[in-house]
Parts: C-alpha cells; sequence; structure tokens
C-alpha cells in the first residue's frame, strides 16, 4: 500500500510509488565489440519531492569487491528531476528565480486527470545530470507502477565520453523497485547495459 505525503503536489500522484529511499544491487553487463564489461553493483536511490510539481532524483552506484574481505568502490552519481510532461504557465515558476502567477495549473486530481495520454498513462519528461559531462533529456510515460524512457536528448562536453542514446525501464514489481538500462556508448549501438532490483529502506 502506497500512503501519500499530505503536502504532495497533485502532479506527482502518478508517480507517487516512486517516493522514498530504494537500495539493492545490480549487474553491468555491456558488450563492447568482442568484449563486455560484466560488474555486481550496489545502488541507493532517492526519489523526493520539494512541494514543487517534479520529482528529486538522485543515484549512488559502488562495485561490489572481487576478493572476499575487499571494499566496495565507488562508481558513479546522477541527480535529475522527474515530472508529468505539460505546457507551462503564468501559474508555474520560472523561467529563473521568476514566481508563479496566480494558483497552479493543476490544483486537483480531477484536473491531474486532464493530462492522460491516449495510452492511458501520463507523458513523463525526465532531466538527468552526470558529473563526467553528460545530460540527458528523456521523454517517456508511467502508467501505473510502469515507468518508460528514452533519451530525446543527450549533451556532452568536450572532453565527456561517448555517450549517444539511452532507454530505460523502471516497475514496481512485488514491493521492489525494478529497471533496466540500456545505452549507446564507446561507438556501440542501443544495448543492454545494466539492471537492477532495489527495495525501499525509508
Amino acid at each position: 500500500m502506497i500512503e501519500l505525503p499530505v503536502d504532495l503536489p497533485a502532479e506527482l500522484v502518478p508517480l507517487s510509488w516512486l517516493i522514498g529511499v530504494w537500495e539493492g544491487s545490480g549487474v553491468i553487463d555491456y558488450k563492447i565489440g568482442d568484449g563486455s564489461v560484466t560488474h555486481e553493483f550496489g545502488q541507493r536511490v532517492s526519489f523526493s519531492h520539494d512541494g514543487l510539481p517534479h520529482l528529486n532524483y538522485t543515484s549512488y552506484t559502488w562495485l561490489f569487491p572481487e576478493t572476499a574481505g575487499g571494499e566496495p568502490a565507488p562508481l558513479a552519481t546522477e541527480t535529475g528531476y522527474w515530472r508529468i510532461a505539460r505546457d507551462l504557465g503564468e501559474g508555474d515558476v520560472g523561467p529563473g528565480l521568476l514566481p508563479a502567477v496566480g494558483k497552479p495549473p493543476y490544483p486537483d486530481a480531477d484536473s491531474v486527470e486532464t493530462l492522460r495520454n491516449t495510452d492511458g498513462g501520463f507523458d513523463l519528461e525526465v532531466s538527468i545530470v552526470h558529473p563526467g559531462g553528460v545530460s540527458e533529456l528523456y521523454l517517456g510515460q508511467v502508467k501505473g507502477p510502469r515507468i518508460d524512457l528514452a533519451t530525446d536528448a543527450v549533451m556532452r562536453t568536450a572532453g565527456a565520453k561517448d555517450y549517444a542514446a539511452a532507454t530505460r525501464l523502471y516497475g514496481l514489481v512485488e514491493a521492489h523497485l525494478l529497471w533496466a538500462w540500456d545505452i549507446a556508448a564507446l561507438g556501440q549501438d542501443l544495448r543492454t547495459h545494466a539492471s537492477a532490483r532495489l527495495a525501499k529502506v525509508d
């Protein structure tokens, strides 16, 4: 059973099952040419909200030691924002620090229902930033306890590693958050990259 925070913006109800801290493990398995990179890793993911109509997202991963008694090694972090896709207007903050004018445009469940797409879900926009100079903009949808995302744009700094596109799939299965991430990177086409199973810890 999902308990909704009392101050949750109505637009976040379709994403409310993500809210919390999740931790677990997964596997990297990425084929590069004739070889492959395979490792087990741990992950801690947080979805939170600050009263605005988006979720704050952070992820921290670490490699499990290859030998008994070894120390886990930090692997990667990413941070971002998840929101229901819609046009922004005067009732929304921004651009910059400009405050909203008037009432929020989608203050209750009935108004949010008007955002439902023809497939019965809600369109999503997800922005994710990596410290290695990569920023991703994903478009997709949430439909019940399932989220499908695909990159609409990937921006890289001049010194970033080659990374061209990605898809991500998230699902709530038996109270666990399962995800799979395919990437096109290092000259390879879009292919399996990593997946994990996480349990809510907070």
